[in-house]
């Protein structure tokens, strides 16, 4: 809020805004007592209403001056009013402008709370953000973008756009310490080694400012996920490993990569969700539940998370007993509201 008022101050210094309002101010007081002395029956208080219609050429006409002293003094504002209410808004206007050009080149600095950072920009980055805003849970998050890019790189309202290098100064720009997720994607421009050692040194960087924020990091190499870990990520996506996979598995399995790429996307088809289980799931077999989801609700059970982003438990056993605080991950095509 300080940087924010302390920002406006300096605007408003430096495009001398506040001269041309004092100016104005002054030109609407002399001109309500000059009007006031050659128009008799016109008040004081009229005076003020009269000179800032007639110095904003609006000139609703229900106050016009008779005499000869009247009708110069209201020449003189008219004259004066264009002038100046021409450079008041042309200022205003080069303010506007230049905040959009800044924060199109991503010099803008975000005061964003419970949002999402996306370190680094590439045909991925664009992927995530298309399913953001194709779920419901996330088309109206706000993102900020941290990329070394020349411009901001997609028309998007709730995305902000950081130039720059994504290290500390940049992540402390986007407001890092009340993010609530940061996904790191690889840099494309790096060999494959170098690559991974810069997605662990930002998850590094991140849980040193913020560690209670969600982490998802990408990595090449299945090698390097050990170091991750150690970094605190929440989350790792080996990229090469889950291609392969997927791969084999189409090729053993025709037709498996489809389905995989349905459930993973929130553009068409069933989702995966993970659903928070009541306390009057505690205590129920597995398989029971399951059941009761598929008659109530449509939805396909899948496993069990141990809590918000804990282990998980797929196909567990059918006498599998629900505890307190687990999750269960299904398949539908809408989120359900277990009760």
């Amino acid at each position: 809020m300080k940087r924010r008022v302390k920002r406006v101050i300096d605007v408003v210094q430096k495009e001398n805004l506040l001269t041309l309002f004092l100016v104005i101010l002054v030109i609407v007081m002399i001109s309500s007592v000059a009007i006031t002395y050659f128009e008799p029956d016109v008040s004081f208080v009229s005076g003020i209403w009269w000179s800032i219609v007639t110095l904003t050429t609006v000139g609703y006409g229900d106050i016009s001056p008779s005499t000869a002293g009247g009708r110069v003094v209201a020449a003189i504002i008219m004259f004066f009013g264009i002038g100046i209410l021409g450079m008041l808004s042309a200022n205003l206007a080069t303010i506007m402008i230049q905040n959009r050009i800044r924060e199109n080149r991503g010099m803008a600095t975000t005061n964003l709370e419970k949002h999402v950072i996306l370190c680094e920009w590439n045909h991925r980055s664009r992927a995530v953000l298309k399913e953001m805003r194709a779920d419901p849970r996330t088309e109206n998050t706000q993102v900020v973008l941290i990329a070394d890019i020349e411009q901001k790189p997609i028309d998007d309202q709730l995305l902000v756009f950081i130039r720059g290098a994504v290290n500390e100064e940049s992540l402390i720009k986007a407001n890092l310490a009340k993010a609530l997720t940061v996904v790191v994607l690889g840099d494309d421009t790096l060999e494959p080694t170098s690559r991974d050692a810069k997605v662990v040194l930002t998850t590094l960087t991140i849980e040193t400012i913020n560690p209670n924020a969600y982490t998802v990091v990408e990595v090449v190499n299945k090698e390097n996920e050990q170091h991750c870990r150690r970094a605190n990520a929440d989350e790792i996506i080996v990229g090469s490993e889950l291609s392969s996979h997927l791969l084999a598995t189409a090729a053993t399995d025709h037709g498996m990569s489809t389905i995989v790429s349905e459930l993973i996307s929130a553009r068409y088809g069933n989702d995966l969700f993970s659903v928070f289980l009541p306390a009057g799931y505690t205590g129920k077999p597995y398989l029971d539940v399951m059941v009761e989801v598929k008659k109530e609700y449509g939805a396909t059970a899948l496993g069990i998370q141990k809590g918000r982003g804990g282990e998980l438990l797929t196909n567990p056993e059918q006498d599998y007993v629900i505890c307190e605080g687990d999750y269960l991950v299904l398949m539908a095509r809408e989120r359900p509201r277990l009760s």
